[in-house]
């Protein structure tokens, strides 16, 4: 499947290669769990570069593996922390994951990560930046967000990212939530990236950071090849989530 943006058919799919339809549904599937395609009705969607689907899409791709990675990513943190979470389908996970915790203080731009750490038994602080509202991600983004930013001086901050490149580069699809993230980073002491396998190997039109500013990546996969040669020597600690979290 090469015709990037355009929709392929089950049944065109399935004639072109000579497999059957059954084939063809079980190795979409894989793909989109693995985040190269989109699933739609009656076939798959490849995706152009530079593009992310709608965060209501994307809380629903690779759940599996952003849950666990969400609770190893909690068990790095102790009471007493502060940490700033950006907004992710992943940093959600971790945020359900954290909420278990007691005495942490959690800065976010989300009203749902804000949400999830309330309803935790745990007793911790939680501020909301404010700034112009994005609905469809429940987000809070723009020059004012970054301006109470400035305020804090956190622990640790948590992202959630739209790809890394084997040449050393986190980044991002969104310019506001690309900006936000690299004022977390600068007003924390360690970075923590969370990114299931489907972001490796991948190009995003933002550079966030790179690889050098990153204290840690948790992920579903050990990487390979040059990115995991680039992470070596960029001196990030690689943690796998495991299948037992």
């Amino acid at each position: 499947m090469s015709r990037l943006g355009e929709s392929l058919a089950v049944e065109e799919i399935a004639g072109r290669f000579g497999v059957s339809r059954e084939t063809v549904r079980r190795d979409l599937a894989r793909l989109d769990d693995a985040g190269l395609l989109r699933r739609v009705h009656g076939g798959a969607v490849v995706p152009r570069p530079g593009n992310e689907p709608p965060f209501q899409e994307r809380q629903k791709l690779n759940m599996e593996a952003k849950r666990r990675i969400g609770l190893t990513a909690a068990g790095l943190f102790q009471p007493g922390d502060s940490v700033m979470i950006d907004t992710g389908s992943t940093t959600e996970q971790f945020a359900i994951a954290l909420a278990a915790k007691t005495d942490i203080t959690v800065i976010t731009n989300s009203n749902r990560i804000a949400t999830s750490i309330s309803a935790g038994a745990g007793q911790n602080r939680i501020f909301v930046l404010g700034g112009a509202f994005r609905g469809d991600s429940g987000q809070i983004l723009g020059s004012l967000c970054i301006e109470q930013l400035a305020h804090f001086n956190a622990d640790h901050v948590v992202l959630g990212v739209g790809a890394l490149g084997a040449d050393g580069r986190v980044m991002d699809y969104d310019v506001d939530e690309a900006s936000l993230a690299r004022a977390m980073i600068a007003r924390a002491r360690t970075v923590t990236i969370l990114a299931d396998r489907s972001k490796f190997d991948r190009q995003a039109l933002i550079t966030v950071c790179r690889f050098e500013a990153v204290t840690r990546l948790v992920t579903d996969l050990a990487p390979s090849g040059e990115l995991a040669e680039m992470l070596t020597s960029s001196r990030v600690a690689v943690i796998v989530a495991s299948a037992e979290d």
